[in-house]
């Protein structure tokens, strides 16, 4: 639904190519913000931003891989360059799962920099100059395994949480400077991502597709995949001028009730 509750705003969502980032560009432009979509794909984003411009939106495309320091710094001049930049959306993110022995450092390494270090990154870019202009909103996509471990997930549960202690710590730092630093923490969500976990469930079990799904719905406690419809409209809540929901929060999506 169409509102108006962030005209005038700026914002950058990264990850914004597919899936929850992606739902989430198109509810911050239906809510009136002005949208840099960023991801690796540049054909990705800049098909949704093209799609949203044909709905009137404000929208840009620019390609960023959020590990690599210069592409973030870039990605920052070319959305500062089109106005301040209020929302900061951090939604690129992958997964993975295996047994512990089966890790590789490679594999570690790489849930790391994009879960984490790609956070540290963007929000180190575009945090200061939102303090400076007292006015700010970064909502970072963690995870219910930010929260808590799980088997199989060793590497990408600590990589989630990280995101959540830093967006904390964050939140401290900027606290009383009009910036609220909240995470979100949804448990699996209808998504590529979940799609192949469920892939990787049937073939190491030969369970059917709603075996496999209940089975990894039965570890985080969901009864259903939550949508990236849902997580978009918690993230426009967290943003708007008068949220209250302050900072520093972890917020839980598990396809129950939304937090009040």
């Amino acid at each position: 639904m169409t509102t108006t509750a962030l005209a005038g705003r700026r914002a950058v969502v990264t990850g914004a190519g597919r899936g929850i980032g992606a739902a989430v560009a198109r509810a911050l432009a239906d809510a009136g913000a002005a949208v840099v979509l960023a991801a690796r794909t540049e054909s990705s984003i800049e098909r949704i931003a093209a799609t949203l411009r044909g709905a009137g939106a404000d929208a840009v495309a620019v390609p960023c891989d959020v590990t690599v320091e210069d592409d973030v710094r870039r990605l920052g001049n070319e959305a500062r360059r089109r106005g301040p930049v209020d929302i900061l959306v951090l939604s690129a993110g992958d997964a993975a799962s295996a047994p512990l022995p089966k890790i590789t450092l490679g594999e570690w390494n790489r849930l790391m920099a994009v879960n984490a270090t790609g956070t540290f990154l963007c929000v180190r870019e575009f945090a200061p100059a939102m303090a400076e202009r007292r006015f700010g909103r970064i909502v970072a996509i963690a995870s219910v395994a930010g929260l808590h471990g799980a088997k199989y997930i060793a590497h990408y549960a600590a990589a989630k949480h990280a995101v959540v202690g830093f967006t904390r710590s964050i939140a401290l730092e900027y606290d009383g400077k009009g910036v609220t630093v909240n995470a979100l923490c949804p448990g699996y969500v209808e998504t590529e991502m979940t799609a192949r976990t469920l892939d990787n469930v049937r073939a190491r079990t030969g369970l059917g597709p709603e075996d496999a799904l209940a089975a990894i719905l039965a570890t985080v406690g969901q009864s259903r995949l939550v949508t990236p419809a849902e997580v978009a409209a918690e993230v426009v809540r967290l943003c708007r001028p008068d949220a209250g929901a302050g900072t520093g929060n972890a917020i839980v999506l598990d396809g129950g009730t939304r937090p009040s």
